[in-house]
This record gives structure tokens, sequence and C-alpha cells, in this order.
């Protein structure tokens, strides 16, 4: 694309987006304000921010949307255990043992750069707005990974395939005068950029970033503009492109919540809550000032040619000199504020159920039985399940795959097996949310066993031979328990190692039974000497 394409094509995405801006500024404006930057106005001062914040009354949806990125980030991606691993179909010692370090490798560098932080932010997106766009590049400085989380209010993106993922990202940013010259060159930029930049280096000028698929590109490229994701970037009142480059992978991952119909946008669990959010910020602010009025009186008052109601003042210490006593009278307010505690705290209920944060969150109290655990995991398994599927999809595994691509060709993960080259590998997650979703499985195998086990002693009290476990691979069932659990590899011992462990202890019994028999024989032999030998028997 040339730099008029890319300019057209921006102004037609920004068109198509336009329709959904309403409903996230919304959620925004009831959540976190600041992170909506960019949809009230180009850029919003700290001092409009606390504005909009001030007009929360009620910190109920702000408390249960960080409660609920905070679990969702914490069950995908946690910083204190390894959350996937790598796989290729028939795989050997060497080759899992290799793709093994190389996922620990890669999570090592994922937590000790800025993941966490634009992670969990990114999520605070997903909630309230339903999709965030995370840019994941090398630090060309510093060495490891860098993300970066770019505020959406500036992003549009589209499909090239009906349904399909985004892959197709256009960001709109802008760099002072001085940075542009800095960053592209002072050759490539417009001769306006570059008077800017002598005469007045702060002013800021708007340039857009164009990453698309290319229709043809080479295998394994070398040349940045031969790879398969085009990366243009555009200064946007000259039309002139500045840069053109490209990606092995797709450097942006665009997580969504829940699809809005005909639209590749989507929308948060804060939206569905909206309409409760809305009428609970309003009752607050109605029960706030029926307090003031609770707490100040209401006055009714007559202008008797003494007491003047316009410059009368209410207070302690204060004498109101009137010709009658029934010259000013206190009202009563109406306000029912039973009726207002009781809506007010269904209106909270209502909202945190709609966010999850009950369900999601450590209950206070004594500690769960494991039925009790049990039955939360399934609850947290049903009501994130559905969500957690796209999420792999449309984050985690393009995540990996970007962080895989950026490692690989760093040489950090050293030199992988010859017999690797050209097999495709699956990415298997291990965090708790994945684990989640297999306890059911886990608690099958488990109460299969048992049943199996209770049969068979039933066989053999009954004086029946006791094959009912005959049914069961132990091995098999123990391996993808461990599995389902996320045990640390280093504890689970490899097919191959359990082999060579019973091969050993078969061998050591062997050797003992032969032991034995020699000194049954040897003893045999003496016994059988001294009997030949004269006079043993006195």
């Amino acid at each position: 694309m040339n730099a008029d394409q890319i300019c057209k094509t921006m102004s037609t995405l920004k068109s198509l987006r336009t329709p959904h801006e309403q409903v996230w500024r919304d959620c925004y404006d009831h959540t976190y304000p600041m992170r909506g930057n960019g949809f009230y106005c180009e850029m919003m001062t700290a001092q409009e921010a606390l504005n909009r914040k001030a007009r929360i009354f009620d910190g109920t949806a702000t408390d249960s949307s960080r409660a609920l990125s905070s679990q969702v980030q914490a069950g995908m991606t946690p910083a204190n255990s390894l959350w996937f691993g790598m796989d290729v179909a028939q795989s050997t010692e060497d080759e899992r043992r290799w793709l093994g370090e190389s996922a620990e490798i890669i999570w090592e560098n994922i937590h000790a750069s800025n993941f966490d932080s634009a992670g969990f932010e990114g999520m605070l997106d997903v909630v309230c707005a339903g999709w965030c766009a995370l840019y994941i590049d090398q630090d060309r400085e510093k060495g490891g990974y860098l993300f970066d989380l770019w505020p959406i209010s500036g992003v549009y993106c589209s499909a090239s395939k009906p349904g399909g993922k985004i892959d197709t990202v256009y960001r709109s940013y802008k760099l002072t005068a001085e940075q542009a010259v800095n960053e592209f060159g002072e050759g490539n930029v417009s001769e306006s950029t570059r008077k800017l930049a002598v005469d007045k280096p702060q002013e800021l000028v708007e340039f857009v970033h164009a990453i698309y698929p290319r229709k043809s590109y080479a295998v394994g490229a070398r040349l940045a503009k031969n790879m398969p994701i085009a990366s243009c970037k555009v200064e946007v009142s000259a039309k002139k492109l500045v840069s053109e480059s490209g990606y092995h992978e797709m450097p942006v991952v665009v997580p969504r919540w829940m699809m809005i119909p005909d639209s590749v946008y989507a929308t948060g669990p804060v939206a569905d809550a909206l309409p409760d959010v809305r009428m609970l910020n309003e009752m607050v602010r109605m029960d706030m000032a029926a307090g003031d009025l609770a707490l100040a009186g209401m006055w009714i008052a007559e202008d008797d040619g003494v007491l003047n109601p316009r410059t009368v003042k209410v207070g302690p210490r204060k004498i109101i000199v009137a010709n009658s006593v029934d010259s000013m009278k206190p009202l009563q307010t109406g306000a029912d504020f039973n009726y207002s505690d009781t809506r007010i705290t269904r209106l909270q209920m209502a909202i945190r159920k709609t966010l999850m944060t009950d369900q999601l969150r450590n209950q206070d109290g004594p500690a769960m039985t494991a039925t009790e655990v049990h039955a939360r995991v399934n609850l947290i398994r049903q009501l994130l399940g559905p969500v957690y599927g796209r999420l792999q999809t449309e984050y985690l595994q393009p995540l990996i795959e970007r962080c895989f691509g950026i490692a690989m060709r760093a040489g950090i993960l050293g030199q992988p097996p010859e017999t690797l080259a050209g097999r495709p590998y699956t990415v298997r997650y291990l965090s708790p949310l994945a684990r989640a979703q297999k306890l059911e499985e886990v608690s099958a195998i488990d109460q299969y066993v048992a049943g199996c086990a209770m049969a068979a002693k039933a066989q053999a009290d009954a004086g029946s031979a006791p094959d009912a476990m005959d049914n069961v691979d132990l091995d098999a069932a123990a391996r993808f328990r461990g599995e389902a659990l996320g045990v640390p590899s280093d504890v689970m011992r490899s097919k191959a190692d359990v082999q060579r462990v019973r091969d050993d202890r078969q061998q050591a019994m062997q050797a003992a039974q032969e032991q034995q028999q020699q000194a049954a024989m040897q003893q045999m032999v003496g016994q059988a000497a001294l009997k030949q030998t004269p006079g043993a028997a006195a």
C-alpha cells in the first residue's frame, strides 16, 4: 500500500468503529475514566480525569472491574508458575526436553519484562470495553521482551477473513517534531516536519501505523519488506510514507470478550452491568442529597414584618427574631432511607454478580473443605470457561507464538534437535483456568479408579479373581492427573524414567532372590557336609 491508500483505509476503519464508541465511553465513564482517554477529547488532562471520577458516586463497578481483571490475569498468566508448555506429535525424549526448557525460558523472560503491568491494564480494557491491543516486540536496548499497551481510542481493527481473528491493525498516534525526525530520519519526514523540528520541536505531528498481512511474501525472509506482516508508518498531514518494515508474526494481539454482531469489535462485562451501574450512581447521588437535607433540615418561613425569610440564616447558637413561633417551621423531607438503602444494596449485589466478583473472590471465613473447593473451582470454570476459550485463541496463542519467534531468532533457546525441523508445535496450557477445565475429568478418573478398586475388593472377598482393576491403566491415569493438576515436570518422571526405575527394581529383586537362593544352597551344602563328617552327629 502507498500512503494515500493507507489514509483512505484509516478513514474507512474510523467510520466503521464510530457507532460503538459511545458504549465504550459510557463504560469507562462509570469505572475508569482515565482509561478512556481519547474517546472524550484528543488529550485528557489530569483535572478532567478527576472531574469525571468525581461524577462516580459509588465505586462498586470500579472495584468489581478491578477484581475481575485481576482474577482473569492471575488465572491465565500467573507470574509464580509456568502457565504453558509446548508439544509436538510423537516427540522423543530429547525433543520434549528442549521444548520444555524453551517454554520455561520464554516464560521467565515474559515475566522479567513489563508484561505483568501491561497485561493487567489490558485486562482492564477487556473487562470495561471488551477488547484491548497489546503490541509485542524485542527490547532493542536492554534485550528481552517489550510489551506496549496501545490506548484503544487510537486503534482501528479489521479481519481479512470473515469471522476470523483480527490481523489488520491501524493505530493513530502523535509524536513531537523532534521525536519524528529522530525516529524516522530527517530525509524521510516531510519538509514541514523538518521545519517544525527546528522552529517548534515540541509541536505534535500525527502519524498512522498500519499493520496488515502481505498478499505475497518470502518464507523465512531476512529483509523486513518481504516478511509476512507488513508495517507501514505514514505522516498524515503530508500523506508521506516515512517507514516501511515487517514482522515474522503478528506483533499485536487483540483479545475480545463478547463479539458485537457483524463487527470485529466487542463489548465487555461492564456493558452488561451498565444499566444497574447507572441506576446505582443516580440512587447514591439522590441518597446523598437526601442525607444533606436530613442533616441540615428544610424550613418554611412567613414574612411577618419582623422575620425576613430572604436573609434569615439557620444554624447553631443563632437567634431568629420573628413575630410568632409559627412564622418559621421545619418541613419533613419525605425521604425514605430504608428504601434507598435496600435498593442500593440490591443494585450493588446485581453489579457484583454480573461482574462475577462474589463468585471469583476468596470467601472470608473458615477454611473450605475439599468438596467446597471442588464446587468453587467448577463454578469458576463454568463462569469463565467460554470466555477463556476465546482468550486462549486470540490472546495466549498469538502471544506465545510471537514470543517464541523473537526468542528463537535471538538465539536464546539454543540449538533445537534436527528432528524438529519443519514440524509444527502445539501449545499446552497449564494455567489455573486451564487446569480448572480439566478438573472434572480428574474427578471422573478418581471416581472410576475408586469404583474399580472397590469392585476388585468385592471379588476378592467373594473368592473370585480380583481382576476388576485390569480395566484401569494406572500409569495413564496418574500421568493425566498430574498434568491436569499442574504438577511441575521436574517432579513427574517421564515414561522412559519410569520404565528405567521399574527395570532397576526388577533387577534388584532378581539379584536379591539369587542371593537368597545361593545362601540357601550354601546352607544345604553345609548341612550335607556336616552329615557326612564322622562324629558330626555327636
